[in-house]
């Protein structure tokens, strides 16, 4: 019975537009648990239980959450299901990674590197310097980045067709972009056997999201912006930089950047502006205008707060 709750919850969160992949597999891990303690409904104690065998305190928090929730939806058609106290297992510590902010001349040597990166075919440094410089330009995810077809490159930009939670796009693109993807296009037709992918190595087809990452930290590394141990640019800072750079380009005006704010969640492919307003933080010189604004109207000067 368990296991058909879990159908309708999974059904559920999908016709939401969420892809649910991991929550559901571990939903079906505590359905099989419950079915071994032959239970009929859920109840606190057998969420507990579960979570205990968890491997870690933020898989622990993890598992609660997610049975907790599981639980509540099945709570509103049956009472009989309980669902533990909101905040039992109190709040992760993990805290959201300060953003590295890259500059212009180290995004281009970036690019410049990637090409002397090592590959089994000529494609390969060419298509990790084109897939850099179009994260860098567009703020793209690196998922949406090798989820493109070769194809997707339209007449008024980019079609984005797998975004988060299965929402597509029409990114612009400068004609600088627009330039180079032609160019590469132009070698990656030479490419035999090649799949649709935008992007591809010399096996046709487009690489995984956990090489890429491993390339750009060895790319970084040889630049000296990041060494074994101390902090240094990831390649969502791509993202970051690109949407932190747009803000700033607000200049000083308040407004402005509200304007900007609610155009940018959409370009970046935000569900919720609130995941944009994150942006604020790493841009000091917008802080320091928020702070000058709040402080002006906190104390009766003329100066314009955000509204």
């Amino acid at each position: 019975m368990i296991h058909q709750h879990v159908d309708r919850y999974v059904q559920l969160h999908r016709a939401l537009g969420k892809k649910f992949d991991a929550q559901e597999k571990a939903l079906r891990q505590f359905a099989i648990f419950v079915a071994k303690r032959t239970a009929v409904s859920i109840t606190a104690g057998l969420i507990l239980d579960w979570i205990r065998e968890a491997p870690t305190p933020n898989a622990t928090r993890v598992r609660f959450n997610l049975a907790r929730a599981f639980a509540e939806f099945l709570h509103g058609e049956d009472p009989r299901h309980e669902a533990p106290a909101v905040g039992l297992m109190g709040r992760g510590r993990r805290r959201r990674p300060a953003p590295y902010i890259l500059l212009p001349d180290q995004i281009a040597r970036i690019m410049a590197e990637a090409l002397n990166m090592p590959g089994q075919a000529s494609i390969s440094p060419l298509t990790y310097h084109h897939l850099i410089g179009l994260l860098a330009s567009t703020g793209l995810r690196i998922s949406e980045a090798l989820s493109l077809r070769s194809d997707d490159l339209a007449r008024d930009g980019l079609m984005v067709r797998s975004g988060k939670f299965g929402k597509s796009r029409l990114v612009p693109l400068h004609s600088s972009t627009r330039s180079a993807l032609e160019q590469y296009l132009a070698v990656r037709r030479k490419v035999r056997n090649a799949s649709d992918d935008l992007f591809v190595l010399g096996h046709g087809r487009a690489p995984t999201a956990a090489r890429v990452h491993v390339v750009f930290v060895r790319v970084v590394r040889r630049l000296g912006y990041r060494n074994s141990t101390g902090p240094g640019p990831r390649l969502h800072d791509l993202r970051h930089t690109f949407a932190v750079r747009s803000l700033e380009a607000c200049g000083n005006d308040p407004h402005a950047v509200l304007r900007h704010m609610r155009a940018l969640s959409t370009y970046l492919g935000h569900v919720d502006v609130a995941n944009t307003y994150w942006y604020l933080e790493a841009t000091p010189v917008l802080l320091r205008m928020i702070a000058s604004a709040t402080e002006g109207a906190f104390v009766g000067g003329a100066a314009c707060g955000f509204r």
